[in-house]
């Protein structure tokens, strides 16, 4: 018999929740290291899918069923495919990094602080693992709280309230919107195929009209946009990012992002593919906005935490850009530029909080020339930079390519657009650097820095393992998701019709 693993991976934190309740909250020591083990075990419950998982099928894998509230339809249902296995290795991965960067930063409630950490890690495997709508919104919501309490509790306490409510503010709007378009499935189903079921698998057959698809894309989407986020719903990103401690931006660069581009791949696109081709040119250009102004708008920041806070708008706009090509490489690039991200993006947050630990402040005048007392920080940051900008050979540059050799193939123009935001992150990427690092060191306080510690260098060491491996040799990473892209991209291509037309939606007719 095999184990129920995905279930062992969403709720062994919320069983450890129950074992922290129970210890002392005085044990710093103890509450960290409890912390550290069940994320471990975690990450080593994790592994058995990644070399089990069968690279040849686009079927859902290592799948539980279970019969939750049947009277409503609602089902404990979760599996896996190419696309959600290497959300949930990155989250898993990074879960025990994130607590070993906590043992020095976080002396304040710690307790509280392991127990938001942990059901922050239930909620998000959840979401990347429920395949029935009921069990997904759930997960949805569960992580929002949170993440709500690790800013607003844990965060800058200059303005971390006002983050928090932002952030909570933004999520939930989106959420309802979404939760009135799942209701409207469940009842759409109900009535044209007999059965009331919150099963995605089923809704993905259904035949729904234009006009039923135009409304429901938009309220699905808008939830996953601000999660993204997308040009115009980011503006709570920067204020969460800089408010929030550094594991707390870690986590929401690395991980709480991409369930909105998750979402659109999983949910959006899918149960709603005429209204997604449609939206296909609405989405692109929201992209390219993002892509273009989230490297501008990173140019001219004087705070190191809002530079990497506006260049992940910048970043996330390019997998943006690629799902909505419907084609192999732009989304198989999309999909390794999430993990991309997530590599790159949270390791500038870990270089963020290094250096705020040792001078508690973030403003970019304040540094300049460290990489002479700090030079094995100065090597880090540098191939994490690379990294950031997409340098052939590591990680960046491979999600690039691809996105835009996918959009390429469907509009050369959007291709060459997005191409100024690779110049673009080089201009502020470097710039950036040589300020902090290079020059004289005209602060007194810069030239006693003390260099990373054993325990920092351990936090960075797997992260550029993966940096580098998926820069050389990205082929271990793009066949786990090579069958479930290909289906995917005929799935959109079967469903692609080109006259369907605005004034369906306000006609409300089918089709």
């Amino acid at each position: 018999m095999q184990l129920p693993l995905l279930s062992i991976l969403v709720f062994l934190p919320l069983a450890g929740i129950i074992v922290l309740f129970f210890l002392d909250r005085k044990n710093h020591k103890t509450l960290k290291g409890f912390t550290m083990a069940v994320m471990v075990v975690e990450f080593l419950f994790s592994l058995p899918l990644w070399f089990r998982f069968d690279n040849a099928t686009a079927a859902m894998q290592f799948v539980e069923h279970y019969r939750w509230l049947p009277q409503y339809g609602i089902s404990y249902y979760v599996g896996i495919d190419g696309f959600s296995l290497l959300l949930i290795m990155l989250t898993t991965f990074l879960g025990p990094i994130c607590v070993l960067a906590t043992w020095e930063d976080v002396q304040h409630r710690v307790k509280e602080f392991m127990i938001c950490l942990l059901g922050l890690t239930a909620g998000m495997l959840g979401v990347f693992v429920a395949l029935d709508l009921f069990l997904f919104y759930v997960f949805w919501e569960v992580m929002l709280i949170p993440m709500y309490l690790l800013i607003g509790v844990w965060g800058n306490p200059a303005r971390r309230v006002y983050a928090a409510i932002k952030f909570f503010l933004f999520t939930m709007f989106g959420s309802l919107l979404m939760l009135v378009a799942i209701l409207v499935l469940y009842f759409y189903a109900g009535k044209v195929t007999g059965t009331y079921t919150f099963d995605l698998l089923k809704m993905y057959g259904l035949n729904i009209p234009f006009h039923m698809q135009f409304w429901m894309f938009l309220a699905f989407g808008l939830a996953f946009a601000i999660k993204v986020p997308m040009f115009p719903f980011h503006t709570w990103l920067p204020d969460a990012h800089t408010e929030a401690p550094t594991v707390g931006s870690v986590i929401l660069a690395a991980v709480l992002l991409k369930m909105g581009t998750y979402g659109f791949l999983r949910f959006n696109m899918p149960m709603f593919p005429q209204a997604a081709h449609y939206f296909v040119p609405l989405f692109s250009i929201l992209a390219l906005i993002g892509i273009v102004y989230g490297a501008l708008v990173s140019m001219v920041q004087k705070d190191l935490k809002r530079l990497v806070a506006f260049s992940s708008v910048s970043h996330l706009g390019f997998v943006m850009l690629g799902l909505f090509t419907f084609n192999m490489p732009g989304v198989q690039g999309g999909i390794i530029q999430m993990i991309n991200h997530g590599l790159s993006t949270g390791a500038l947050f870990f270089i963020v909080g290094a250096i705020y630990e040792r001078r508690h402040t973030r403003m970019i005048a304040d540094f300049g020339g460290i990489s002479t007392p700090m030079p094995i920080f100065a090597t880090i940051f540098m191939i994490v930079t690379l990294s950031s900008i997409g340098l052939p050979g590591l990680n960046g540059f491979v999600g690039e390519f691809l996105i835009l050799l996918g959009a390429w193939k469907t509009n050369w123009v959007y291709a060459a657009i997005a191409a100024t935001g690779v110049i673009f992150a080089a201009c502020y990427m470097l710039w950036m650097f040589q300020r902090v690092m290079f020059g004289e060191v005209t602060n007194p306080k810069n030239q006693v820095l003390q260099d990373l510690s054993q325990r920092e260098i351990a936090i960075f060491v797997p992260l550029l393992i993966f940096i580098v491996w998926i820069g050389v040799y990205p082929g271990t990473f793009l066949d786990k998701t090579k069958a479930t892209t290909a289906n995917f991209v005929a799935m959109m291509e079967k469903a692609k019709d080109t006259s369907v037309s605005l004034s369906q939606v306000f006609k409300g007719e089918a089709r």
